[in-house]
Parts: C-alpha cells; structure tokens; sequence
C-alpha cells in the first residue's frame, strides 16, 4: 500500500510495530504522532524518550528469506518521543 515518498518509522533496535505516514509531505505533529504510536505499540513502552528512526519507504528493504517483520533500512533520521497512551488512544478515534 505505500509509495516510495512516504514516511516509514519504527522503534529503534527493538520489537515493535511498523507505522506509515502516507503522505509525501507530513507535519512536525504528524512525524511526532507516527513515532509515538511506533514507541508505543514496542517493547519501549513504558520508558521515556524513546529513539524511533523514521526514513522513506524506498529505503526500507526486505531480505531474502528474511523472517516476517525483519527489514532493513538505512538513511534515517531519529526522532526521540515519550509513548502516553492517552494520546495514542486519542489518535485511534
């Protein structure tokens, strides 16, 4: 479902949920939303200041063979965010 353009983040160096932004030129609210869902829905759960790396769908690879949810991924930028669970419920309604 996603374009080359849109943004892809996911909690750094541990477990966690893949969060999309599909649009080619998101917000500073929207880019903090995505990786706060990101840190929120990982094992980073209940710690602060979580470092969660956002990049371009292009520059997220799937290796060969890879197990489900494995991927690779280079040119990123780190975003660092505090999961609250009230806003990331919020955001689902």
């Amino acid at each position: 479902m996603a374009r080359n353009s849109d943004l892809w983040f996911h909690v750094k160096d541990l477990p966690g949920s893949h969060v999309v932004i599909q649009d080619a030129n998101p917000d500073d609210t929207s880019i903090t939303e995505a990786a706060m869902i990101a840190a929120f829905y990982s094992k980073a759960r209940l710690s602060g200041s979580v470092p969660v790396d956002a990049t371009l769908i292009k520059h997220v690879k799937k290796p060969s063979g890879a197990k489900p949810g494995y991927v690779t991924y280079d040119n990123q930028t780190t975003y660092f965010v505090t999961p609250d669970e009230e806003t990331v419920k919020a955001l689902r309604n």
